[in-house]
């Protein structure tokens, strides 16, 4: 038996037979070619619980010495979604109308068409942002080093868009630059940086996203 200095415990994943590996495998990558990002929203109510669902999926992410440097913070208060609105705004059209997009940003973005306006982050019944903790914090004020920050942060916001779609719930990762507003409005500490800000809820039902085509399976496997 293996001898370890820190607690250890047994894992044994299911194993499935291989017509079922490849059933639950297609089921899996079907119900996900399926999700989409979406920017018309219903304001339908959504509750929060879902958003905590998500948040939990996304808090079962690898990590950098498994020190899960993240924080989600739920924004469902009207006032704050009307501030963080505003804010992205005024943002975006720095880079939309005053020219902060380079020409080749702005030829890539053309096909989904978007645009300064982000009504729908008031729309929506909520708002999270993903904050990236690039240390951490002991209770005497002393800091931890955090390893692999963006790539662990990545991985759980994916599980995270993973999550709410398998509930029903649509998203769209925006990224507003830069984002120091949002530390601001959500007040929180200097040891973290926004990372993705998420609006969640139901798809309208007149919403339309880009026609698109992902890349087939021999141009991403190498």
């Amino acid at each position: 038996m293996r001898q370890h200095t820190h607690p250890f415990v047994p894992y044994r994943p299911e194993r499935y037979p291989e017509e079922e590996m490849i059933r639950r495998g297609r089921a899996f990558y079907e119900h996900m070619d399926r999700r989409r990002s979406v920017r018309f929203f219903s304001a339908e109510p959504v509750p929060r619980e879902c958003v905590e669902l998500a948040v939990m999926a996304a808090n079962t992410a690898p990590s950098g010495a498994h020190q899960q440097p993240w924080k989600f913070v739920i924004v469902g208060d009207p006032d704050t979604k009307r501030r963080i609105r505003e804010a992205a705004e005024r943002e975006e059209r720095h880079n939309y109308e005053g020219g902060r997009l380079p020409p080749e940003w702005r030829a890539a973005l053309a096909p989904l068409e978007t645009t300064s306006d982000k009504g729908y982050l008031e729309v929506v019944p909520w708002l999270v942002v993903c904050f990236a903790e690039k240390y951490g914090v002991r209770p005497d004020g002393t800091r931890v080093k955090h390893y692999y920050v963006n790539e662990s942060v990545g991985i759980a916001c994916g599980l995270f868009v993973t999550a709410l779609h398998t509930m029903g719930l649509s998203t769209l990762t925006h990224t507003p630059n830069p984002m120091a507003f949002l530390s601001e409005i959500c007040g929180r500490p200097a040891n973290e940086r926004p990372y993705i800000l998420f609006p969640v809820g139901y798809a309208a039902e007149d919403a339309e996203v880009p026609d698109l085509a992902r890349k087939p399976l021999d141009q991403v496997i190498a």
